[in-house]
Order: C-alpha cells, then sequence, then structure tokens
C-alpha cells in the first residue's frame, strides 16, 4: 500500500463517528491505509472561528435528522448523546497516547461506541474509567498516559498542523494535498484515492 488517507478527527463529533464507521472498507478497497490523526476540535473552532452546527437553532435540529439519515444509510447503530458537547481533551490525549500502541484501534472503537451508541457521560473522569475498564484498559495507566507532556504537545502539534493545513472542523480528510470536509463527503475521497 502506497496510498494514505489522513483522518482528522474528534471522538466529540458525531460526523467522525460515522465517518470512522465507513473508512476501513474505503481504504480497504482502494488500497490504502488510514493515517489517524487525533486532533482537538475545539482548538480548531477556536483558531477559525467555527463553531458546532447545534449552536444554531435550525441547523442542530437538520442535523439530527441527518446524522440519523446517514447512520440509516451506512447500517450502522447510532443514537445522538444527550450529554454533548462534551469536553473531549482527556479523551484525544488518550488517542495521542496509543496512536502507535497495538490497543489504539480498540481504544478509538471504545471511546466512540460509548459516546455515539452507549450515550455515556464521558465527561465525567469515572464513567470514563468505567467504559475503559470494562473494554480491558488500565484506567490508572490512562490517567498516567493523558497526563504525559510528550502526549499532550503531541495532540497541540497536531492540532495546529491541521489549522495550517486549512481544516475548519471534523471530520477532515487528506489524500495528499486534496482536503475533504464532513463524513458527507467519503464518495469524493474514495473517487480521489482511486486516481
Amino acid at each position: 500500500m502506497n496510498k494514505t488517507l489522513e483522518f482528522f478527527f474528534d471522538f466529540g463529533s458525531p460526523t467522525s463517528y460515522l465517518a470512522w464507521t465507513q473508512l476501513p472498507r474505503i481504504a480497504r478497497e482502494a488500497g490504502a491505509q488510514i493515517a489517524w490523526r487525533p486532533m482537538l476540535l475545539g482548538g480548531v473552532f477556536k483558531a477559525t472561528g467555527n463553531q458546532s452546527p447545534v449552536n444554531i437553532p435550525a441547523k442542530g435540529r437538520y442535523m439530527l435528522q441527518d446524522l440519523a439519515r446517514f447512520a440509516s444509510r451506512y447500517g450502522v447503530p447510532m443514537t445522538f448523546n444527550p450529554h454533548f458537547p462534551i469536553n473531549t481533551l482527556t479523551l484525544m490525549r488518550g488517542a495521542a497516547g496509543y496512536q502507535d500502541d497495538e490497543r489504539f484501534e480498540r481504544y478509538v472503537h471504545t471511546i466512540f461506541e460509548a459516546l455515539w451508541v452507549q450515550q455515556k457521560n464521558l465527561g465525567k473522569p469515572e464513567v470514563v474509567a468505567e467504559v475503559l475498564s470494562a473494554a480491558g484498559f488500565d484506567p490508572a495507566e490512562f490517567e498516567l498516559l493523558v497526563s504525559d507532556e510528550r502526549v499532550k504537545e503531541r495532540l497541540k502539534s497536531t492540532t495546529e498542523e491541521a489549522i495550517k493545513r486549512g481544516v475548519f472542523g471534523a471530520p477532515t480528510f487528506f489524500v495528499g494535498s486534496e482536503m475533504h470536509f464532513g463524513q458527507d463527503h467519503l464518495d469524493f475521497v474514495a473517487e480521489a484515492l482511486r486516481r
């Protein structure tokens, strides 16, 4: 495989969850590998002046309907989390910390499912500990990991890189220098990978 699909994401983005459910198939069909790029969406919003669609009532109502449509089209479970939005800083540090670990994909799966299928309030540390423990992670090890200065710097650096490259929200994909925003543009991502 010499094609790479970069996936800039934040767990707090429901559309990142939907994209995540589809990316392995898209990458496999294209003979590409996924470069997982966890970033802090709050930092991206702050730097770009963007905001969550739910902050605009009419757009938020539409987004909820649209999420349900896409979940149905993809055949994946999704239940909008009543605790949304939550501060994802610790969760995203976890993703940055596990990024080179064989448990990375299990961690990502665990967090996305807890947020967007099981409706867990992952803004509460005790709930995060319960969820991770049930998935075979050691919550004490997790706490050390997300407190590590190198992990903090990695997340900050990836977020800054995303902003420099024009990212304004999540999910954002890059195929080479070509950027695509939104899980509703996955057909363009697949097309770019085929070229």
